[in-house]
Protein backbone atom coordinates (compact mmCIF):
# COMPACT_ATOMS: atom_id res chain seq x y z
CA UNK A 1 0.00 0.00 0.00
CA UNK A 2 1.34 3.64 -0.93
CA UNK A 3 2.89 5.52 2.16
CA UNK A 4 2.11 9.12 3.40
CA UNK A 5 3.13 11.39 6.12
CA UNK A 6 0.58 11.85 8.37
CA UNK A 7 0.14 13.99 11.71
CA UNK A 8 -2.56 13.44 13.96
CA UNK A 9 -1.82 16.81 16.17
CA UNK A 10 -0.22 19.65 15.44
CA UNK A 11 3.49 20.38 16.98
CA UNK A 12 7.30 20.09 16.33
CA UNK A 13 8.60 17.65 13.67
CA UNK A 14 8.14 14.95 15.59
CA UNK A 15 4.47 14.69 14.91
CA UNK A 16 5.09 13.73 11.38
CA UNK A 17 4.78 10.07 10.75
CA UNK A 18 4.87 7.79 7.88
CA UNK A 19 2.41 5.90 7.78
CA UNK A 20 0.25 3.30 4.82
CA UNK A 21 -2.45 5.37 2.88
CA UNK A 22 -5.19 3.43 0.51
CA UNK A 23 -6.08 6.95 -1.90
CA UNK A 24 -8.53 4.67 -3.65
CA UNK A 25 -9.93 4.97 -7.65
CA UNK A 26 -10.27 8.06 -8.43
CA UNK A 27 -14.16 9.82 -8.33
CA UNK A 28 -14.84 12.07 -10.59
CA UNK A 29 -13.21 15.23 -11.70
CA UNK A 30 -10.14 13.27 -9.93
CA UNK A 31 -7.01 12.32 -11.02
CA UNK A 32 -5.19 9.30 -9.81
CA UNK A 33 -1.24 10.68 -9.58
CA UNK A 34 1.73 8.72 -8.79
CA UNK A 35 4.34 11.38 -7.23
CA UNK A 36 8.08 11.61 -8.25
CA UNK A 37 8.96 14.68 -6.67
CA UNK A 38 7.43 16.69 -3.13
CA UNK A 39 8.15 20.21 -2.91
CA UNK A 40 9.14 21.50 0.79
CA UNK A 41 8.01 24.76 1.59
CA UNK A 42 7.50 27.23 4.92
CA UNK A 43 3.91 27.39 4.59
CA UNK A 44 3.58 23.45 5.61
CA UNK A 45 5.62 24.56 9.16
CA UNK A 46 3.19 26.91 9.37
CA UNK A 47 0.17 24.03 8.85
CA UNK A 48 1.98 21.54 11.05
CA UNK A 49 2.30 23.78 13.91
CA UNK A 50 -1.37 24.99 13.58
CA UNK A 51 -0.78 28.42 12.32
CA UNK A 52 -2.65 27.55 9.25
CA UNK A 53 -5.85 25.30 10.60
CA UNK A 54 -6.06 22.20 8.91
CA UNK A 55 -7.86 19.34 9.55
CA UNK A 56 -6.96 16.43 11.63
CA UNK A 57 -5.78 13.80 11.04
CA UNK A 58 -4.28 14.98 8.04
CA UNK A 59 -1.12 15.55 5.56
CA UNK A 60 1.41 18.07 4.85
CA UNK A 61 2.56 19.66 1.38
CA UNK A 62 0.89 21.05 -1.23
CA UNK A 63 2.91 20.89 -4.52
CA UNK A 64 4.33 18.03 -6.09
CA UNK A 65 4.68 16.39 -9.44
CA UNK A 66 4.85 12.70 -11.10
CA UNK A 67 2.52 10.87 -13.67
CA UNK A 68 -1.53 10.18 -14.01
CA UNK A 69 -1.88 6.45 -13.56
CA UNK A 70 -5.53 6.43 -13.79
CA UNK A 71 -8.51 9.12 -15.08
CA UNK A 72 -11.42 9.34 -13.08
CA UNK A 73 -15.11 9.91 -15.14
CA UNK A 74 -16.07 13.19 -16.54
CA UNK A 75 -12.38 13.92 -17.07
CA UNK A 76 -11.04 15.17 -20.05
CA UNK A 77 -7.82 16.59 -20.94
CA UNK A 78 -5.41 13.77 -19.33
CA UNK A 79 -4.46 10.59 -19.93
CA UNK A 80 -2.47 7.62 -18.36
CA UNK A 81 1.37 8.39 -18.41
CA UNK A 82 1.39 12.11 -18.68
CA UNK A 83 3.25 14.51 -17.12
CA UNK A 84 1.67 16.79 -14.32
CA UNK A 85 2.22 18.90 -11.92
CA UNK A 86 -0.08 20.49 -8.84
CA UNK A 87 -0.65 23.38 -6.29
CA UNK A 88 -3.66 22.96 -3.89
CA UNK A 89 -4.40 25.37 -1.45
CA UNK A 90 -5.10 22.22 0.80
CA UNK A 91 -2.38 19.85 2.42
CA UNK A 92 -1.64 16.01 1.55
CA UNK A 93 0.88 16.33 -1.17
CA UNK A 94 3.30 14.56 1.64
CA UNK A 95 3.00 10.82 -0.32
CA UNK A 96 3.49 8.73 -2.85
CA UNK A 97 0.40 8.00 -4.72
CA UNK A 98 -2.76 10.36 -4.59
CA UNK A 99 -6.47 11.77 -6.16
CA UNK A 100 -5.69 15.17 -7.71
CA UNK A 101 -8.40 17.67 -9.08
CA UNK A 102 -8.00 17.56 -12.83
CA UNK A 103 -8.84 21.55 -12.83
CA UNK A 104 -6.05 21.89 -10.80
CA UNK A 105 -3.34 20.02 -12.73
CA UNK A 106 -1.26 21.32 -15.23
CA UNK A 107 0.86 19.54 -18.02
CA UNK A 108 4.63 19.46 -17.84
CA UNK A 109 6.08 20.41 -21.57
CA UNK A 110 9.65 19.21 -22.51
CA UNK A 111 12.55 20.87 -20.84
CA UNK A 112 10.96 21.00 -17.36
CA UNK A 113 11.69 18.24 -15.19
CA UNK A 114 9.69 16.63 -12.92
CA UNK A 115 11.62 17.65 -9.82
CA UNK A 116 11.68 21.30 -11.42
CA UNK A 117 8.25 21.29 -11.81
CA UNK A 118 7.68 19.92 -7.93
CA UNK A 119 9.58 23.28 -7.19
CA UNK A 120 8.30 25.78 -9.73
CA UNK A 121 4.01 24.94 -9.01
CA UNK A 122 4.17 26.76 -5.77
CA UNK A 123 7.62 28.81 -5.20
CA UNK A 124 7.63 29.14 -9.35
CA UNK A 125 4.25 30.72 -9.45
CA UNK A 126 4.68 32.70 -6.25
CA UNK A 127 7.27 34.76 -7.88
CA UNK A 128 5.57 34.98 -11.20
CA UNK A 129 2.83 36.62 -9.60
CA UNK A 130 4.76 38.81 -7.18
CA UNK A 131 6.88 40.48 -9.94
CA UNK A 132 4.54 39.97 -12.82
CA UNK A 133 0.79 40.35 -11.39
CA UNK A 134 1.33 42.36 -7.52
CA UNK A 135 3.83 44.53 -9.14
CA UNK A 136 4.46 44.50 -12.74
CA UNK A 137 8.15 44.89 -12.43
CA UNK A 138 10.32 47.06 -15.00
CA UNK A 139 13.38 48.70 -16.60
CA UNK A 140 14.18 51.05 -13.40
CA UNK A 141 12.78 49.44 -10.62
CA UNK A 142 14.58 49.16 -7.23
CA UNK A 143 13.21 46.37 -5.35
CA UNK A 144 14.32 44.77 -1.91
CA UNK A 145 13.61 41.22 -1.46
CA UNK A 146 13.94 39.30 1.66
CA UNK A 147 14.84 35.41 1.84
CA UNK A 148 16.93 36.08 -1.37
CA UNK A 149 18.72 33.31 -0.86
CA UNK A 150 15.58 31.15 -0.27
CA UNK A 151 13.15 28.80 -2.67
CA UNK A 152 11.37 31.83 -4.42
CA UNK A 153 14.12 34.59 -3.80
CA UNK A 154 16.50 32.70 -6.11
CA UNK A 155 13.71 32.65 -8.65
CA UNK A 156 12.78 35.83 -8.48
CA UNK A 157 15.62 37.84 -8.15
CA UNK A 158 17.28 36.60 -11.82
CA UNK A 159 13.68 37.28 -12.73
CA UNK A 160 13.61 40.43 -11.55
CA UNK A 161 17.42 41.26 -12.95
CA UNK A 162 16.18 39.88 -16.42
CA UNK A 163 13.36 42.65 -16.59
CA UNK A 164 15.55 45.16 -16.29
CA UNK A 165 15.05 45.45 -12.21
CA UNK A 166 18.07 47.31 -9.15
CA UNK A 167 17.36 44.26 -6.78
CA UNK A 168 18.43 44.25 -3.13
CA UNK A 169 18.62 41.20 -1.47
CA UNK A 170 18.22 40.62 2.22
CA UNK A 171 19.27 37.13 3.84
CA UNK A 172 20.24 35.42 7.08
CA UNK A 173 23.80 35.19 7.15
CA UNK A 174 27.27 35.68 5.34
CA UNK A 175 26.68 32.65 3.46
CA UNK A 176 23.80 32.78 2.07
CA UNK A 177 24.82 36.63 0.96
CA UNK A 178 27.28 34.85 -1.37
CA UNK A 179 24.47 32.77 -2.90
CA UNK A 180 21.95 35.85 -3.28
CA UNK A 181 25.12 38.08 -4.89
CA UNK A 182 25.73 34.86 -7.38
CA UNK A 183 21.98 34.87 -8.11
CA UNK A 184 21.67 38.37 -9.38
CA UNK A 185 21.47 41.10 -6.15
CA UNK A 186 23.49 44.43 -7.05
CA UNK A 187 23.48 44.58 -2.88
CA UNK A 188 23.06 41.96 -0.06
CA UNK A 189 22.11 43.04 3.23
CA UNK A 190 21.72 41.32 6.96
CA UNK A 191 18.32 40.94 8.16
CA UNK A 192 19.43 40.94 11.80
CA UNK A 193 21.48 44.41 11.23
CA UNK A 194 19.96 47.48 13.03
CA UNK A 195 20.91 49.87 10.41
CA UNK A 196 19.31 47.68 7.42
CA UNK A 197 16.57 50.53 6.64
CA UNK A 198 19.83 53.26 6.77
CA UNK A 199 21.40 51.06 4.14
CA UNK A 200 18.91 50.98 2.03
CA UNK A 201 18.63 54.40 2.00
CA UNK A 202 21.92 55.09 1.62
CA UNK A 203 22.29 52.65 -1.86
CA UNK A 204 18.90 54.43 -3.13
CA UNK A 205 20.51 58.08 -2.33
CA UNK A 206 18.12 58.61 0.38
CA UNK A 207 14.84 58.08 -1.90
CA UNK A 208 13.93 54.42 -0.93
CA UNK A 209 13.01 51.50 -3.02
CA UNK A 210 9.77 50.93 -5.22
CA UNK A 211 8.60 47.70 -3.82
CA UNK A 212 9.53 45.28 -0.96
CA UNK A 213 9.01 41.44 -0.95
CA UNK A 214 8.31 40.49 2.12
CA UNK A 215 8.32 36.75 3.44
CA UNK A 216 9.43 37.38 6.79
CA UNK A 217 6.62 39.18 8.61
CA UNK A 218 6.45 39.80 12.15
CA UNK A 219 10.28 41.09 12.90
CA UNK A 220 10.65 42.97 9.75
CA UNK A 221 7.42 44.58 9.06
CA UNK A 222 8.34 48.18 10.26
CA UNK A 223 12.06 47.80 8.87
CA UNK A 224 10.14 47.22 5.54
CA UNK A 225 7.81 50.27 5.66
CA UNK A 226 10.64 52.19 6.82
CA UNK A 227 12.67 51.17 3.19
CA UNK A 228 10.15 52.21 0.67
CA UNK A 229 9.89 55.54 -1.72
CA UNK A 230 6.93 57.55 -1.00
CA UNK A 231 3.52 56.19 -2.50
CA UNK A 232 6.13 52.65 -2.50
CA UNK A 233 4.54 49.36 -2.04
CA UNK A 234 5.14 46.84 0.50
CA UNK A 235 4.22 42.98 -0.47
CA UNK A 236 3.89 41.54 2.79
CA UNK A 237 3.58 37.72 1.85
CA UNK A 238 5.11 35.37 4.50
CA UNK A 239 5.62 34.91 7.84
CA UNK A 240 8.58 32.98 9.05
CA UNK A 241 8.84 34.87 11.76
CA UNK A 242 5.24 34.98 12.78
CA UNK A 243 2.10 37.14 11.59
CA UNK A 244 2.49 40.52 11.07
CA UNK A 245 0.37 41.91 14.43
CA UNK A 246 -2.55 44.76 13.55
CA UNK A 247 -1.13 48.45 12.96
CA UNK A 248 -2.89 51.66 12.62
CA UNK A 249 -3.09 52.76 8.53
CA UNK A 250 -1.60 55.81 9.64
CA UNK A 251 1.53 54.03 9.66
CA UNK A 252 1.45 54.35 5.74
CA UNK A 253 0.67 57.56 5.94
CA UNK A 254 3.24 59.28 7.69
CA UNK A 255 5.87 56.89 6.09
CA UNK A 256 4.48 58.76 2.73
CA UNK A 257 1.32 57.69 1.56
CA UNK A 258 2.34 53.93 1.36
CA UNK A 259 0.87 51.10 -0.39
CA UNK A 260 0.44 47.77 1.38
CA UNK A 261 -0.62 44.44 0.45
CA UNK A 262 -1.30 40.95 2.02
CA UNK A 263 -1.44 38.89 -1.20
CA UNK A 264 -1.16 34.91 -1.56
CA UNK A 265 -0.80 32.49 -4.78
CA UNK A 266 -4.32 31.08 -4.36
CA UNK A 267 -5.94 34.36 -4.62
CA UNK A 268 -4.22 34.93 -8.12
CA UNK A 269 -4.52 30.88 -9.74
CA UNK A 270 -8.32 30.40 -8.86
CA UNK A 271 -9.26 30.53 -11.95
CA UNK A 272 -8.12 27.49 -14.24
CA UNK A 273 -7.37 29.81 -16.84
CA UNK A 274 -5.16 32.14 -14.58
CA UNK A 275 -3.49 29.12 -13.51
CA UNK A 276 -2.77 27.65 -16.87
CA UNK A 277 -1.44 30.81 -17.45
CA UNK A 278 0.70 31.37 -14.91
CA UNK A 279 2.45 28.07 -15.28
CA UNK A 280 3.03 28.94 -19.00
CA UNK A 281 4.51 32.12 -18.69
CA UNK A 282 7.03 30.56 -15.36
CA UNK A 283 7.90 27.31 -17.31
CA UNK A 284 8.78 29.48 -20.50
CA UNK A 285 10.78 31.80 -18.01
CA UNK A 286 12.70 28.78 -16.68
CA UNK A 287 13.08 27.75 -20.48
CA UNK A 288 14.24 31.25 -21.69
CA UNK A 289 16.99 31.26 -18.80
CA UNK A 290 15.58 34.30 -16.96
CA UNK A 291 16.17 31.87 -13.95
CA UNK A 292 17.51 28.38 -12.74
CA UNK A 293 15.90 26.28 -10.08
CA UNK A 294 18.30 25.61 -7.69
CA UNK A 295 17.52 22.33 -5.80
CA UNK A 296 19.94 22.15 -2.96
CA UNK A 297 18.06 19.76 -0.23
CA UNK A 298 16.88 16.26 -1.45
CA UNK A 299 15.64 14.23 1.47
CA UNK A 300 12.99 10.87 1.31
CA UNK A 301 9.53 11.22 2.31
CA UNK A 302 10.15 9.28 5.35
CA UNK A 303 12.89 12.23 6.01
CA UNK A 304 10.51 14.99 5.92
CA UNK A 305 10.13 15.49 9.69
CA UNK A 306 14.19 16.17 9.36
CA UNK A 307 13.83 18.31 6.26
CA UNK A 308 11.82 20.38 8.64
CA UNK A 309 14.38 20.81 11.15
CA UNK A 310 16.74 21.83 8.49
CA UNK A 311 14.15 24.30 6.90
CA UNK A 312 14.03 25.86 10.35
CA UNK A 313 16.63 26.11 11.30
CA UNK A 314 17.85 28.22 8.28
CA UNK A 315 19.86 25.40 6.87
CA UNK A 316 18.86 25.00 3.51
CA UNK A 317 19.17 27.38 0.45
CA UNK A 318 17.10 27.42 -2.47
CA UNK A 319 14.74 24.57 -3.27
CA UNK A 320 14.20 21.21 -1.18
CA UNK A 321 12.57 18.56 -2.51
CA UNK A 322 10.90 15.32 -0.79
CA UNK A 323 11.48 12.01 -3.00
CA UNK A 324 8.69 9.46 -2.34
Amino acid sequence: MPSAIRLHTTGGPEVLQLESVDPGKPAAGQVLVKQTAVGLNYIDVYDRTGLYPIPMPGGLGREAAGFVLAVGPKVSGFKKGDRVAYVLNGTGAYCEVRNVPADRLVKLPKGVSNEQAAVLMLKGLTAHYLIRRTHRVQKGDTILVYAAAGGVGLLLVPWARSLGARVIGVVGNAAKAAIARKAGCQHVLLQDSAELAAAVRKLTKGVGVDVVYDSIGKDTFFTSLDCLRPRGLMVSYGNASGPVPPISILELTKRGSLFLTRPSLFGYIAARADLESAARETFAALKAKRFKVQINQRYALRDAAQAHRDLEARQTTGATVLLP
